[in-house]
């Protein structure tokens, strides 16, 4: 069967298998939504609200609980006709099944570990978690992970809207498959006819991923033989001996109608690879990155790092053909043993079989970072306010060897007890400081009771690019770039600066980052480069220590998962060999 957005859609919109919904939703109190329906001609509203409504202080309260179920399981699939071991699915699928709900929904979500021998905890990429920090599913953070045959509920409302994705945060398991995409409907700041739904960019390894951190843990990062379009791709099986490499793969398909736009849902959930997504013969409009909507721009392609989003609209403007839509692996950064393979197809007739002989016109890019910072404007302005020298926090990022290559933040790596999450311990009181690694306050202060503004400086002189992402917050980019950061002559961008929770350390360089003291709880900061995260390049937080307690709702599941992996972890098979992350 042909992988496509229609079967993406549709089956998402059938999840009574695999996901269940809630059947008896309360009917929406968005009713006025007749004075700004959201359709293909007015993407900009959204009922009583809009494109223009800061969603960091307004809500919508719709009423509507969202529920689903995912199972965790360990299989065998040929997802590009290779047969792995080890592959590790939602629901028996990878990517895992859509989640989906409306601005201002509740999602109330229960996993189950139905692997034997490995816990688990899923995070809600980029969900600001306000409130709700003991959801945020980071071990050793806010909870312990879940033991095998035990059940975790995650509850939390979705304040944000766009385009984001939910992943496994213990050891490296995304990479083996263990990621599913995550789409909270809202305005948008421009028009599209239909919305096409996520597109998973991923590197596949026909090795675990769990058995490459033997060789990554030493320093130097495998190279994987494939990669992904939404769970799918081709591999030449022509004249292999392996009992393993069976065909059969299929090319990612979409079918285009002319005339239309189609918004798409961009995702690198790499474990280590940059992507310049472009679609032979047609061009891009940029209208959100991670979740925040964006003032539109035009381009030919979209350079999308490791946890990053970008929705991006095509107008079928192109003659009637089949044409390459091309992941676009950017050798300069990682290797890949099929750099130009990682491609789907687009068609216009549906009827068509061939596959395209189109050529691309894009310049390939070396660029290991973001999108150029001047076209990363949010839509909705918001500018950085005052803040102290006292608010400015130097990370000096180097490394270390031990057993193994370790990243160090200020001399410490990041070591988690998986048994003893942060979360758990701030509400038993127990004493958070002084830590052995990287745990650092932020708390209000009369000079700077708004802002806090952390600048990360890599020393190591490996010249590598680092995609940093924030938990619970999204935060302002007021600086990045090459050299030494220097607060008396460095350039700020205090003006609507890009607005994220993914963005690029330059190598040998740095990145400013600016974000509000809003939301009590305990929040990892970390490079998305999975080998990385797993050698300890992160960081925590712990936001308004005194308010975190009452923040959490449901203290019993943080200690009843505790307890339960404890029973587990005491014969557990394999015994944590990484940061924890």
């Amino acid at each position: 069967m042909k992988t496509t957005f229609a079967t993406l859609l549709a089956f998402s919109a059938s999840l009574a298998a695999a996901i269940p919904l809630t059947s008896n939703l309360k009917p929406s109190p968005l009713k006025p939504r007749q004075a700004c329906e959201n359709t293909a001609t007015s993407r900009s509203c959204w009922g009583n609200y809009s494109i223009d409504t800061d969603w960091y202080e307004t809500v919508p309260e719709t009423g509507v609980t969202r529920e689903y179920w995912l199972s965790v399981q360990n299989t065998t699939m040929a997802l590009d006709g290779y047969n792995r071991q080890q592959v590790l699915s939602f629901n028996g699928t990878v990517p895992g099944p859509l989640i989906w709900a409306d601005w201002g929904d509740n999602l109330i979500i229960h996993v189950t570990n139905n692997m034997e021998n490995n816990g688990t905890s899923i995070h809600w990429h980029g969900m600001r978690q306000l409130g709700t920090g003991e959801y945020d599913g980071v071990p050793g953070v806010t909870q312990c992970p879940i033991a095998p045959g035990e059940t975790y509920t995650y509850k939390f409302q979705a304040t944000q809207y766009g385009s984001t994705w939910y992943h496994s945060h213990l050891i490296t398991q995304y990479g083996d498959g263990l990621q599913g995409p995550m789409i909270i409907n809202g305005p948008a700041t421009a028009d599209y006819d239909e919305d096409l739904g996520m597109l998973h960019l991923n590197d596949w390894s026909h090795t675990p991923a769990s058995a490459l951190w033997d060789t990554a843990k030493l320093g130097g990062p495998p190279t994987m033989e494939n990669g992904l379009i939404n769970g799918t791709n081709t591999f030449d099986c022509s004249g292999s001996t392996d009992v393993n490499c069976v065909g059969g793969g299929k090319k990612f398909e979409t079918v285009f109608e002319a005339g239309k736009k189609y918004r798409i849902r961009l995702i690198n959930g790499a474990t280590d690879g940059h992507f310049q997504f472009s679609i032979d013969g047609h061009s891009l409009t940029v209208i959100g990155m991670d979740l925040v909507p964006l003032v539109p721009y035009a381009t030919d392609s979209v350079v999308i790092s490791m946890g990053q989003r970008y929705d991006v609209i095509v107008e079928a403007n192109a003659a009637t053909n089949d044409y390459w839509l091309r992941a676009g692996w950017i050798t300069a950064c990682s290797t890949n043993a099929n750099p130009d393979g990682i491609t789907g197809i687009v068609r216009y007739d549906s009827t068509s079989t061939a596959d395209p002989t189109t050529t691309s016109t894009v310049v390939a890019s070396s660029n290991c970072g973001d999108e150029p910072i001047a076209s990363l404007v949010p839509h909705l302005a918001m500018n950085v306010g005052n803040f102290s020298s006292s608010a400015v926090t130097k990370e000096e990022l180097s490394f270390a060897f031990g057993d193994h290559f370790t990243w160090t933040i200020n001399t410490t790596t990041l070591l988690l007890d998986w048994t003893n999450p942060t979360m758990l311990r701030v509400f038993n009181g127990e004493s958070i400081f002084p830590t052995e690694y990287n745990v650092e306050p932020v708390e209000i202060t009369t000079a700077d009771p708004t802002w806090a503004i952390y600048v990360i400086q890599d020393l190591t002189g490996f010249g590598i690019t680092h995609p940093i992402h924030l938990h619970g917050h999204d935060f302002w980019v007021i600086g990045q770039g090459t050299g030494v950061f220097d607060l008396e002559t460095s350039a700020l961008n205090l003006v609507n600066p890009p607005r994220r929770d993914v963005a690029s350390l330059p190598g040998n360089g740095y990145l400013a980052m600016a974000f509000k003291k809003d939301n009590p709880g305990s929040w990892l900061m970390h490079c998305h480069i999975a080998w990385h995260a797993s050698q300890g390049l992160a960081m925590q937080f712990v936001e308004s220590e005194s308010e975190i307690s009452a923040t959490i709702a449901d203290t019993s599941i943080l200690t009843d998962t505790c307890a339960a992996w404890s029973t587990y972890s005491a014969t557990e098979v394999w015994a944590q060999d990484d940061s924890g992350i």
